[in-house]
């Protein structure tokens, strides 16, 4: 699997500077896009973009659906253009009062109500050909939309998204349940169908740009998916859960390593991969779809939690203690074989720079996919360490600076956990005793090895410290709002970003 020479920048969609309170698919997208270009950069690395549910700190990780889109993400002043609306929908909604982070309490609370008046301009005013498109739609993506279209308008009704609370006949999806259901929540259905149609119609719109402009869309697939998601619920044959009450039988979670100061369980449901020694079929066919889904959006997939492929951390559903689990295998080049017998010229990357697992390494080897090294932990061990440049034997890697999960750049260097001697140490391996800039030593650091492909956070091109972080892990509440303010990212730092590429030929 091969990736030209080349460089790309990290941001989510949500932390793009929109000036009603989130980043959207709207202006901001495309003025990133074209200062991709201003950077000669090859790449836009987006996190997940599937919808986002308060009980899990709105985390893209633990999406209540990973086959919808965020409806968060739809650009309103879009859809003031279309020939259906007649109503006024911008005009009432608030500007974003804190420029760099979201409020989503705030952003669902003030936005869900223009689109909502939104759906009632285009049921009443949409001519015959948009309501086509929308019907060809629904039919075309009815394999997943229906079932989360009705799980969404459900989790309306209750309120909540823990579909083991709902009516019982509901939860174990019995067919006159769902039928009367289905009639009784009808137009709420309707709406959550209509917000991933013009999510869709946004999204592909934005993709076709940034293609044109020669830049690519990576995203990443997360391993495991929430348990109140609307995939369990419409899929809970190909999870390990107890029969009876639906819970699951194991959890997911990761034992103590070095990356990991303490074990940690994660409360996920773990996969059925296996019918004897066969792959079930059901489980294969749903990683499929999921898989065919996803092209659509982008260009290139990471692979989340690689080694749960090779093998998971399985904890029991009622162990507190994360350190009393054991290790059950996944699927491994059984179900990538599969896969790629069904999907051609698949470009992936794995993440597997958290765990050291030879196992997974093998795999990953043996499948010819990218792995990751990120420069921050290159440091600090010895001059063996596999992520220090010199150490890459091959050119199949991918260079973070820094990921979403650690310190930015600048704010790892200068900040307190560091001290002098470590600093002239990183300096000494760097030819220079200027510790000014670090954030664009580190740059040319990852952009002069033989690495394919480099990625840079918009953090660290800006040079921002530890304040501007996504994710701070064993933070439960908080994470997921920093946002990018306006003129912040200017063509000038974009220019010198190319001047780096450039001299290394990315």
């Amino acid at each position: 699997m091969n990736i030209p020479r080349s460089s790309g920048v990290i941001l989510p969609i949500t932390s793009l500077p929109g000036q009603y309170g989130i980043g959207t698919l709207g202006n901001e997208a495309y003025e990133f896009v074209d200062l991709l270009g201003v950077g000669a950069q090859k790449y836009w690395h987006i996190l997940p973009f599937n919808p986002v549910s308060s009980r899990f700190d709105y985390s893209p990780y633990s999406p209540v659906s990973i086959f919808a889109g965020n409806p968060l993400m739809i650009n309103l002043e879009i859809i003031d253009k279309e020939e259906w609306m007649m109503d006024d929908i911008l005009s009432g909604l608030p500007q974003n009062k804190e420029k760099n982070a979201i409020d989503f309490g705030e952003v669902i609370a003030t936005k869900m109500p223009f689109l909502r008046k939104a759906f009632e301009n285009f049921i009443k005013y949409a001519a015959e050909d948009a309501k086509n498109y929308f019907n060809y739609f629904c039919q075309d993506q009815k394999n997943w939309l229906d079932d989360y279209a009705l799980f969404a308008s459900l989790a309306v009704h209750y309120d909540n998204f823990n579909w083991m609370n709902w009516d019982p006949d509901i939860v174990t999806r019995k067919a006159k349940a769902m039928k009367t259901w289905r009639e009784k929540l009808n137009s709420e259905i309707e709406f959550q169908k209509f917000l991933q149609f013009i999510f869709l119609k946004q999204w592909f719109a934005l993709k076709k740009y940034a293609n044109n402009k020669g830049i690519k869309i990576i995203s990443e697939i997360p391993f495991y998916v929430n348990l109140y998601s609307s995939d369990v619920w419409s899929h809970p044959d190909i999870f390990l859960l107890d029969k009876k009450n639906l819970v699951p039988v194991q959890v997911s979670g990761i034992p103590v390593n070095h990356r990991n100061l303490r074990a940690q369980k994660w409360g996920n449901p773990l996969y059925k991969w296996f019918e004897g020694k066969k792959l079930r079929e059901s489980t294969l066919k749903w990683w499929i779809d999921r898989f065919s889904n996803h092209l659509h959006f982008v260009d290139m997939i990471k692979l989340n939690h690689f080694i749960g492929f090779e093998s998971s951390w399985a904890i029991p559903f009622n162990e507190k203690s994360a350190e009393k689990g054991k290790w059950i295998k996944g699927p491994g080049i059984k179900f990538f074989n599969k896969l790629f017998e069904k999907i051609k010229d698949l470009s992936l990357i794995v993440d597997d720079w958290m765990y050291d697992s030879i196992q997974a390494e093998k795999l990953r080897d043996e499948l010819n996919i990218p792995g990751i090294k990120v420069l921050q932990y290159a440091f600090g061990t010895n001059k063996e360490n596999h992520s220090l440049p010199h150490n890459f034997v091959n050119s199949r890697v991918v260079v973070f600076t820094s990921t979403l999960d650690s310190h930015t750049a600048n704010g790892w260097f200068y900040g307190p956990e560091m001290d002098d001697d470590k600093r002239k140490d990183i300096m000494n391996y760097l030819g220079t005793d200027n510790w000014d800039e670090f954030h664009w030593k580190l740059i040319q650091l990852a952009s002069g090895s033989i690495a394919c492909l480099t990625l840079f956070p918009v953090q660290d091109i800006l040079g921002f410290e530890d304040e501007s972080r996504l994710n701070l892990l064993g933070k439960s509440k908080g994470n997921w709002t920093w946002k990018l303010e306006p003129g912040k990212l200017t063509t000038n730092v974009m220019l010198k970003l190319k001047k780096i590429c450039t001299l290394y030929d990315r």
